[in-house]
């Protein structure tokens, strides 16, 4: 697995592509090139990595059971080897979850999963539920469920989250969700900030005007929530 970092200190930003996206994604995208000033006065650092979403969620050919077992070996590989790797280069207490489209997704999953290791979310034009159906956006394990979509669904899994422990940590993660007035997608980050609301979570959820899902609306998201 590969991975780009920029910066030499402050703030842990861990930064996921979007579905088609490589951990170059975010540079090509001139997303870093907004954060310059930042990043060159050692307020944050980038993390890009890479992704597996077409040995994953969207490899079809796959069934749909094993594609989210991929899924789930992603996970470690961002828990057990990139973590290490941000500790020993950087020391910084404060870890930035973010992403773009199916990225903001990632960035979403793993902090209300594992809220102890992050301070922040930043997620924008996500998707919370794999399983919705929305224009041309399809179920992505094509009816297909079982305990494991559940537990990396959101939009599934908060709405019962009970463990107090669990949920003091998600409340202090300072959360902020962007997205498109016409985003399919927007109805989904209504919910999931509905749910937060009822759980007694601080968040923010910014409706840009337009769908606002491409790069041109994200670098100017970047600096404003980062």
């Amino acid at each position: 697995m590969e991975l780009l970092v920029f910066g030499h200190a402050g703030a842990r930003v861990l930064i996921f592509p979007t579905r088609d996206g490589r951990f170059f994604e975010y540079e090509n995208l001139r997303i870093v090139d907004t954060l310059k000033n930042k990043i060159e006065a050692g307020h944050l650092q980038l993390w890009c990595v890479d992704s597996l979403d077409h040995e994953s969620l969207y490899c079809y050919w796959a069934r749909p059971e094993d594609r989210i077992l991929r899924h789930m070996q992603f996970e470690e590989y961002i828990l057990e080897e990139v973590f290490p790797l941000m500790n020993e280069t950087n020391g910084h207490p404060s870890t930035v979850a973010h992403g773009c489209s199916l990225g903001a997704y990632h960035a979403a999953n793993i902090t209300f999963r594992h809220p102890h290791l992050f301070t922040k979310l930043a997620a924008f034009s996500g998707r919370y539920d794999l399983t919705l159906e929305v224009e041309s956006f399809t179920n992505l394990f094509e009816g297909y469920y079982d305990q494991n979509i559940y537990f990396h669904t959101p939009s599934h899994f908060l709405p019962n989250l009970s463990c107090e422990v669990i949920l003091q940590h998600i409340r202090e993660v300072e959360i902020t969700l962007v997205i498109g007035e016409e985003d399919p997608f927007l109805q989904n980050n209504r919910e999931l900030s509905f749910t937060l609301q009822e759980k007694g979570v601080n968040h923010a959820l910014h409706v840009w005007n337009e769908r606002a899902h491409r790069g041109y609306y994200w670098r100017r998201m970047a600096p404003l929530y980062l």
